[in-house]
């Protein structure tokens, strides 16, 4: 069996958490966090993969429609070198449209605009973690 995986989708405010079985098949959305600081956040993710028996990390990086990084991928890839100073390996993903994907998805399900504020941070989680999970099945094929 393989180490689950934790996603992540780094916000200026809330920090969305999803967490992959073990066969690494499925992203499942896990928590919020709401963010403090640097240290205060990166010991709650060390919490979450502690819980999950993990050091593996997949972040989503917000890169411009263009490709390129822009100043919020530049504070992604600043939180995440706290994580790597923790122990922990971090992967990036693409997270272009994630969370549109993630709110069209919770719209279809039903869920009324202020559940949707709740829990939407955690399917972008989720969303970019599975995106990264069938990326890795497809260079395995």
């Amino acid at each position: 069996m393989n180490e689950q995986i934790i996603g992540l989708d780094i916000g200026d405010v809330r920090i969305g958490v999803a967490v992959s079985d073990a066969s690494r098949l499925i992203a499942s959305p896990v928590e919020v966090i709401t963010r403090v600081g640097w240290g205060p956040d990166c010991k709650k993710i060390c919490e979450i993969c502690e819980r999950y028996q993990t050091r593996l990390v997949v972040s989503g990086l917000p890169l411009n429609m263009d490709g390129t990084e822009g100043f919020q991928a530049q504070k992604v890839r600043g939180l995440c070198d706290q994580l790597v100073k923790h122990g922990l390996t971090v992967y990036y993903q693409d997270e272009r449209l994630s969370t549109v994907a993630a709110e069209d998805s919770l719209i279809m399900s039903g869920v009324h605009r202020k559940g949707r504020k709740q829990v939407v941070d955690k399917v972008a989680a989720a969303v970019i973690l599975q995106s990264y999970l069938d990326a890795q099945k497809e260079k395995k094929i």
